[in-house]
């Protein structure tokens, strides 16, 4: 029998750090850095949180499209260190169009709550731009009727004896109703 060759030793990267046991959510950070950096925000947390830091019931017709910072203060380090003189920017808020008025009046409430999240002054004033939400919430699937047998009564399982007696007549009648269209 032949000698049987030597497996090679795996090539170790040098001056490479380890990536062992990492979360996705880790690296999302600086993958989507870059990409927030173009429509002005510092951090995805404005985008990420909106429905936290405004609440769900405005939530549901705004998003914010981009933050606009005064000259000489745009770049990634425009939100992250808080200064007191450092002025605001101004966020770029997409709405429902029948809503619009509604958020112009409610927009110190939500520059208020976006800084009061933040803790500085990170938003100083709203320009609203009137237009459908990207993405549209699905719409409730609408329920379908249960249809009956012949003579199959819906009351049948109903406990309380009043309330099953009224509705027995209830639907006595809307029987006697579609009888008397058909005819």
């Amino acid at each position: 029998m032949g000698v049987m060759p030597k497996r090679p030793e795996p090539q170790r990267l040098v001056g490479r750090a380890s990536y062992k046991g990492r979360s996705v959510g880790t690296l999302v950070p600086k993958i989507t850095k870059k990409v927030f950096e173009k429509f002005g925000f510092s951090a995805a947390t404005l985008l990420t949180d909106w429905a936290i830091i405004i609440g769900a019931d405005l939530a549901k017709y705004t998003a914010p499209e981009r933050l606009k910072w005064p000259r000489g203060y745009e770049g990634a380090d425009a939100g992250n260190e808080p200064e007191t003189g450092r002025p605001g920017a101004t966020l770029m808020l997409r709405v429902e169009p029948a809503r619009a008025l509604d958020i112009q009046y409610k927009s110190r409430l939500l520059i208020d709550r976006i800084n009061a999240y933040f803790g500085y002054r990170a938003v100083a004033d709203i320009r609203i731009i009137q237009a459908p939400l990207l993405q549209q919430p699905a719409a409730a699937p609408r329920p379908t009727p249960k249809l009956l047998a012949p003579g199959e009564s819906v009351v049948t399982n109903v406990v309380d004896e009043e309330l099953r007696s009224v509705l027995a007549e209830l639907e006595a009648n809307i029987q006697a109703e579609k009888a008397a269209r058909k005819r």
